[in-house]
């Protein structure tokens, strides 16, 4: 059963070519932090392309229950009037974060550091990811929590009445235990600092600085060194949220497997903190280029061209690049089934611990339509058939994740024969308009009524 409803199947039949433009949705790590900043904010913060997604209106709903005031104008447009930093109401209600992990985590490092209660659940698939990995943290400022065995959800969290500022090395790379620090660090006295052995994707520190927050960023011998001053009046702003390079990377992916296609795909983030999947893909040999590059918000931008690219060739990732393209290598490896040669993925252990277990979860997928793959703990691979010659025909689980589902529906555009999954419901949690999108491109996605 799918979290948000009722499972449903589909298939993706193989199709001519993809052409047109993909306008996709905003970028999902961009718009949580849009609206839990903008609730933490004094004033009224305007947003624009806002993603509306089940996990973005999830934390949209929690700022509302934590005090803020959170309108949605239409057509991506919102607004929040924020209610300041350490000026959290209690909710009166269990918070539901869906299947947003990245939701749950900073929402809880926002209210860790004021004295109030608040208990979190979320879809089946989230209940049971770890949260130790936050709360542990957490924990330093004095904020307690208290949640099933594993250190799973639900979960109570009690924020620390008289927090302290905390210095923290985060263990695994990881954006969102980073921003959840940073985040309850707002409301500590003094400076809270975040060492990070490998730079994840800094979306938290530009949006901190961008609301006035005092903060620093070093590079050092031990790590990259995050320094916030704690209880800043963070000042309200207006934010232009780029698209998402996690959603462009299925038109773009599909684009290159489908015979004859050519894809624009205005608009995306190119953070360099999150490219590191395009940077493979031209590695491998994919006709992909940048146009119109420029800066919005703060944020690098382009519209990325996509064209069929029959000659990639398997290469090895490297590990250092995982942090920032974590998300796509699920997508990444239909690609790299596709092309000749192996390609091997290291450092990605951080896969086994998402929505789901993504390297299992794309693996089984993957032999089910013909193709070999090889897995351990921290590493994958994938040996590629060459474009045109992957067999699919077989259905795959989507184990409630977004991105596996969406994975073998780009994976069934360029096989010989069509791909399925159990449940793409899950789909709309990131990417609420990805098959109208892909039909409009050329593609032929079917729904299965049971």
């Amino acid at each position: 059963m799918s979290g948000h409803g009722t499972p449903i199947p589909m298939t993706s039949h193989p199709c001519g070519p993809l052409t047109g433009t993909a306008e996709v949705p905003g970028d999902k790590s961009i718009s949580h932090r849009s609206l839990i900043l903008g609730a933490m904010a004094v004033g009224e913060t305007r947003i624009t392309g806002l993603l509306e997604g089940e996990d973005v209106l999830d934390t949209a709903k929690a700022m509302r229950a934590f005090g803020a005031e959170v309108t949605d104008h239409g057509g991506g447009e919102w607004s929040v009037h924020g209610v300041g930093v350490g000026g959290f109401a209690e909710p009166d209600q269990v918070i539901d974060c869906g299947n947003s992990g990245t939701g749950v985590r900073l929402i809880m490092g926002a209210m860790a550091t004021s004295a109030i209660s608040a208990t979190f659940t979320g879809d089946a698939s989230l209940n049971k990811r770890p949260m130790a990995r936050v709360t542990d943290p957490l924990a330093l400022f004095g904020a307690q929590s208290v949640g099933r065995t594993g250190g799973r959800l639900p979960m109570t969290i009690v924020g620390a009445a008289d927090p302290v500022p905390v210095k923290y090395e985060v263990p695994v790379p990881s954006a969102q235990v980073k921003s959840a620090v940073l985040l309850a660090g707002l409301n500590a006295p003094g400076k809270t600092v975040v060492i990070e052995a490998e730079a994840t994707r800094d979306h938290s520190e530009r949006m901190l600085a961008g609301f006035g927050a005092e903060i620093t960023v070093e590079d050092t011998d031990e790590g990259r060194v995050i320094t916030l001053t704690g209880r800043p009046e963070l000042k309200p702003q207006i934010i232009v949220v780029p698209r998402d390079p996690s959603s462009a990377a299925f038109p773009v992916c599909a684009a290159l497997i489908t015979p004859g296609s050519d894809v624009l795909v205005p608009g995306i983030g190119l953070n360099p903190t999150r490219a590191g999947l395009f940077t493979t893909l031209r590695e491998m040999g994919a006709d992909l280029t940048y146009e119109n590059e420029r800066e919005e918000g703060g944020e690098p931008v382009a519209d990325l061209r996509a064209r069929y690219s029959p000659d990639m060739k398997g290469i090895s990732v490297p590990p250092e690049r995982a942090a920032s393209m974590i998300d796509e290598y699920p997508v990444l490896s239909v690609v790299a089934a596709n092309a000749t040669g192996t390609t091997m993925m290291g450092g990605v252990k951080e896969l086994r611990v998402k929505e789901s277990d993504r390297i299992d979860a794309m693996a089984r997928g993957l032999r089910v339509n013909g193709v070999t793959v090889d897995e351990g703990d921290d590493w994958w691979s994938v040996d590629g058939l060459g474009i045109g010659n992957v067999p699919g025909g077989g259905t795959c689980e989507s184990f409630l994740d977004h991105r596996i589902a969406m994975s073998f529906m780009v994976m069934g555009m360029g096989a010989k024969n069509p791909v399925g999954v159990d449940d793409g419901g899950p789909i709309a949690t990131s990417f609420p308009i990805f098959e109208p999108l892909m039909a409009g491109l050329g593609a032929r996605l079917q729904r299965n009524n049971r």
